[in-house]
This record gives C-alpha cells, sequence and structure tokens, in this order.
C-alpha cells in the first residue's frame, strides 16, 4: 500500500488566497465608502447638531458618529475578526493600537469643519493594514464624487483612471500643500507660520489646503500638487491616503527626515525624494502626543 504524503501548498498558492482575501475587503471598502458618501451628501442639506472634542474648532457631527458606526457594523458582520481604530471610536475611549491583526482605520467624514460650513472638501477615509503594514486605502471624495483607491503593488486609482504623481524635480516650481491644523497652542502656531514662511520663501509657486488630509494626499497622487506635510493629524486622517501616494509613485517620511511612522501624528507625503527632502529642511518640527499613547 503506497504511503501518501501530506500536500503542504506553496507560498505563491497562500500567498493569492490571501491577497484574494484582502480585494474582498478592499471592494467592501469600497462599496462603504460609496454608501457612507451619499448620507454626507445628504446631512450637507440639513441642519447638522455640531458638537466639540478637544476644544472649539475641533468638531464632531452626528454624521460623523453615524458614518463610523455604519462602517464598523458592516465590517463585523463580515469580518468578525478584524479590528479597528476609528476616529470617533477613539475620541469616545476606545484605544488606538495598530496590531499585527488585520485592522480598519477609519476616519468617517475627513473635513469636518468644511462638512459644517458647507466648504465643498469632505472625504470619507478607509485604510486598512495588516500586520502594521498597509494593505489598501480608500478615499472617497464625497461632495466632487471622487472615489481614490490604491492596493499595495497593483497601483492607484481614481474613479478607475490610473494616478501618477508630478514629475517635478525643482522645488522652486511646485506647490506645497499644508493645513493650519486645531490646535490653538501659540508655540504650535508659531512653528506652523514659520514652516510656511520658510517654505513659501524658497521660493515656491504656492501653498494650498483643502481642510482635508486624506485629500490633500490624494492631491499629490493625482499630480496637482507636488508635497503635502502637516504636524498634528492623525492615523486615521492619513493612513488610507498614504498607500494611495506611494502606489501612485510617491513616498512618504518623517518631517524631520526619518521613516514615515502611522502613529507619529506627523507626515511628508511628496512625488519624490528630492522635494520631499527640500520641504523637510524647511519645517520647524514640533512633536504632537502619539496616537498609540
Amino acid at each position: 500500500m503506497r504511503r501518501l504524503l501530506p500536500f503542504y501548498p506553496a507560498q505563491s498558492v497562500l500567498d493569492s488566497t490571501m491577497a484574494d482575501i484582502w480585494q474582498d475587503a478592499m471592494d467592501h471598502a469600497v462599496a462603504l465608502a460609496r454608501k457612507s458618501g451619499s448620507l454626507v451628501r445628504d446631512a450637507v442639506q440639513n441642519d447638522m447638531k455640531v458638537m466639540l472634542k478637544s476644544c472649539s474648532v475641533d468638531l464632531v457631527t452626528k454624521t460623523d458618529q453615524k458614518v463610523e458606526e455604519l462602517i464598523i457594523a458592516s465590517v463585523k458582520e463580515k469580518f468578525p475578526t478584524h479590528s479597528f481604530i476609528g476616529e470617533e471610536s477613539v475620541a469616545a475611549g476606545e484605544t488606538c493600537v495598530l496590531t499585527d491583526s488585520p485592522t480598519w482605520i477609519v476616519d468617517p467624514v475627513d473635513g469636518t469643519t468644511n462638512f459644517v460650513h458647507g466648504y465643498p472638501f469632505v472625504a470619507v477615509s478607509i485604510g486598512f493594514a495588516v500586520k502594521k503594514k498597509l494593505e489598501f486605502g480608500v478615499v472617497y471624495s464625497c461632495i466632487e464624487d471622487k472615489m481614490y483607491s490604491a492596493r499595495r503593488g497593483k497601483g492607484a486609482f481614481c474613479n478607475g483612471q490610473p494616478l501618477q504623481v508630478s514629475d517635478q524635480k525643482e522645488i522652486n516650481q511646485s506647490i506645497i500643500a499644508t493645513e493650519f491644523g486645531s490646535s490653538r497652542d501659540t508655540d504650535v502656531i508659531d512653528k506652523i507660520f514659520s514652516s510656511m514662511r520658510n517654505i513659501l520663501c524658497l521660493p515656491v509657486h504656492g501653498i494650498r489646503g483643502v481642510g482635508s488630509a486624506a485629500i490633500n494626499m490624494c492631491l499629490v497622487a493625482s499630480g496637482c500638487v507636488e508635497a503635502y506635510y502637516e504636524m498634528g493629524i492623525h492615523c486615521w486622517d492619513v493612513a488610507a491616503g498614504a498607500i494611495i501616494v506611494t502606489e501612485a509613485g510617491g513616498v512618504l517620511m518623517d518631517v524631520e527626515g526619518g521613516p514615515f511612522d502611522l502613529m507619529s501624528r506627523r507626515v511628508v507625503a511628496a512625488n519624490n525624494k528630492t522635494i520631499a527632502e527640500g520641504i523637510v529642511k524647511q519645517i520647524d518640527a514640533f512633536t504632537p502626543s502619539r496616537d498609540d499613547r
């Protein structure tokens, strides 16, 4: 009688199977982002109850909470073993720890202040990480009806069209994006203005900002601006945008030139290393408290 040897699938087969799992998750994220975006658009037409979080300029609405609850409930039903980091959940006291588990990193309404004022740059941002590595990102700019997405190793897209960062290598011919953030601490504000002054006087063509970290990063991926930097953002603001930038050919780094750290609340996203390093030299850096503390 012949003895049958155990069968072990090749690593490539295992990788392919896992890839299919993440593709299913990404497809679900796109569907959720679109559904959530329709809720956001509807809410723009109606009165909104605005609440405060950390200060008078750190806003949250019922829509933020409703959208996050929708996303988490749907994901828990379809992927019950997955973990979550959500802006409103963390604000309500949930821990903000990135583990090796498949983790959804969600900002239900990125650009809440824009949303409250009817300023038309608001996004649903969904990032997904496994073993602390971003696997895909989805950013839906609701009012513009632009669906940005990227899957690790498979490129970045907007409404199905491939994205590619700008090929500009001269910083003095670049547009740079940034934001003022929600801190009103005078020392922080001084550093923000110092950085902007330094960069503007390089000179650069201009400094812009749409009020949403996720959309700013997608503009880098689209080639509309050469770089985006900010200190004080959170992991849910930039998780999805980070992989969209890199899959469009861009680079990420810390504001002091080291590797990008998702939980550090600091980022430089640029079309290439030359532009990124040029920005880093001009930033008057400060260190916010980490998201995972």
